[in-house]
Order: C-alpha cells, then structure tokens, then sequence
C-alpha cells in the first residue's frame, strides 16, 4: 500500500475556502450532497473489496475523488485516487485487488474525520453550542428561569 496520502493533509484550507467562495450560498447543500455521496461511494469501495471485484470499486473511488478534493480534503482524495488507480491496473491485468484492503479499510475513518472537519469549520456553531439543537439546556447554577 502506497502510504504518501497518510502525508497528506486532511483539509487543504485554500481550496476549502475557495470552494466555499466559490459556492456561496449553495455551499451547505453541496456540502451535503458530498455527505450523502460519500457516504455511497465509501460503501461501494468496501462492498466491491468484500467481493474482490476490482471493476466495481472504479467508479466510486473516481467519485470520492472528485468530491473530496472539490472541497479541498486532499487525504481522502489521494487515498480514492490509489483506490482507483490500483482497481484500473488490476481490472486491465486481471488481478484481485486484495493490496487495497489495508487502504479500503482505512478509508471510512478518514471520511468520518473529514468531514467531521468540513462541518466544524462550515459551522462554528456545532464547535460551541452546548447542548446542540434539540436538546435541554440546564440555567447555571443559582439561576432561575423566567
């Protein structure tokens, strides 16, 4: 396994921003949208790899890869990119893709920590916010509510 995207940083802050520039207002529903997509493409690469089948992990790695770095989390883009290049060379020589286990495996994490960062810095309210949306908030103590 190629290790160069463990050296990768999980969000490249430049692009982030110029995504977030660049997307404006649909910014929060296109971050969505990654959620969702990744969420599939996440599930595909593990389903195709408990199957050995290295075509049908082509695609969604490309996806992944695609989203991911359009928001600028270069971690998981360089870890889809091996994804995806490994599967083409061993859809062409018609080999297993079992050298993608340890990546493939490794993979679902890195979308959890990525977008948990995505989220923090596309809202600092979910940093802050005590109690979170729903959720009773307790007076301090020695005060009363009016």
């Amino acid at each position: 396994m190629n290790v160069s995207h463990l050296d990768a940083q999980l969000i490249d802050q430049t692009d982030y921003a110029h995504a977030r520039s660049e997307l404006g207002a649909g910014f929060m529903r296109i971050l969505g949208y990654f959620r969702e997509d990744g969420t599939k493409s996440v599930f595909a690469i593990e389903e195709a790899m408990r199957a050995k089948n290295a075509a049908a992990m082509v695609i969604p790695a490309h996806t992944l890869k695609g989203e991911s770095r359009q928001f600028g989390a270069e971690r998981l883009g360089d870890m889809a990119e091996e994804i995806e290049m490994v599967a083409r060379r061993c859809v062409e020589h018609h080999e297993s893709p079992e050298e993608l286990i340890e990546i493939v495996v490794a993979l679902r994490a890195c979308f959890a920590e990525t977008i948990a960062a995505l989220d923090k810095d596309s809202n600092p309210l979910v940093a802050r916010r005590p109690g979170g949306f729903g959720r009773k908030i307790e007076p301090a103590h020695g005060l009363t509510r009016l």
